[in-house]
């Protein structure tokens, strides 16, 4: 289960009283979590690998669900929206349904990131007891690996989107080798999120049934079957509190559009999923002492 078949003590960063009493109290500081990814991280490869293998384990297609899903997906969407409801994006009279298509899929691969961890969260710890009783574990570790994921099966579909680009109209901005750093801040505040959940899903089991209704009205409260401009001038405001609104938008910018993201407003983001990732971090750390107790 680890790599090299190290033990997990060895990969841990706590010292050796915390290691082995889960009711100690763990470090909470931005140092403490940089130092916990880089001396785990390891850890975190291979089980990141075994999540993503382990998923399709049994299947005939294996790993190539993580392709055929995505397109199944976006060719549904388009069908739904471009040809019964008839929706277009307004770049112009000319716009045609695979347009249409690869600015959607730009939309649904930001939310899909969003989603898949935070649906996932609530029960991380709940389904790895093992390693929260009678394993000397990580635990923080865990939403970092419900992350890896999440990213494979985004690259997958940003692989497909840019190769739909390039099949519909010949070319690809260069822009969009900047897409890694729009989707940067998305990723930690996701995982910010995650910390938080993880630790609640244990407390309350009510939370991993309300995250699922929240991520799909977001689907639908997010700029992904519509542009903003359709929306009125009152209600636009509240669709930019929405966080997926601007990543999003950042996003079709440097792949669709192929012009350069708000770096100033990247930056304020980033800060801003700064503060919520360590503020998620320390409250996980506070509450898991108390995980063994209600597991």
């Amino acid at each position: 289960m680890t790599p090299n078949d190290q033990p997990l003590a060895s990969l841990s960063p706590l010292t050796p009283h915390q290691e082995t009493n889960p009711h100690a109290a763990q470090p909470t500081s931005l140092v403490a979590l940089v130092r916990s990814l880089w001396r785990n991280r390891q850890l975190i490869t291979q089980m990141t690998k075994r999540e993503v293998v382990g998923r399709y384990k049994g299947s005939a297609m294996g790993l190539a669900w993580s392709f055929f899903n995505p397109v199944f997906m976006l060719t549904v969407y388009t069908f739904v929206f471009s040809v019964i409801f008839k929706s277009r994006w307004g770049v112009g009279s000319e716009e045609s349904k695979t347009q249409f298509a690869v600015v959607l899929f730009v939309g649904m691969i930001v939310h899909g990131l969003f989603a898949e961890v935070l649906n996932r969260a609530p029960s991380l710890i709940l389904s790895n007891v093992n390693y929260v009783k009678k394993v000397v574990f990580p635990l923080e570790i865990l939403p970092v690996i419900a992350m890896g994921a999440a990213l494979f099966h985004s690259f997958v579909s940003l692989c497909v989107l840019l190769v739909a680009f390039v099949l519909f109209n010949g070319y690809l901005h260069w822009t969009a080798v900047l897409a890694p750093f729009v989707l940067l801040p998305i990723v930690i505040l996701t995982l910010g999120l995650a910390w938080m959940l993880a630790s609640l899903g244990v407390f309350l089991r009510d939370v991993g049934q309300t995250i699922g209704i929240i991520t799909t009205v977001m689907l639908f409260l997010s700029p992904i079957f519509y542009p903003v401009t359709a929306l009125p001038e009152e209600l636009r405001p509240w669709i930019m509190v929405n966080p997926l609104t601007f990543i999003i938008e950042q996003a079709r910018e440097v792949l669709i559009w192929g012009r350069l993201p708000d770096w100033a407003g990247l930056g304020m983001y980033t800060l801003a999923a700064t503060i919520v990732a360590w503020a998620g971090y320390a409250w996980f750390q506070k509450t898991r002492k108390g995980f063994a107790d209600v597991l």
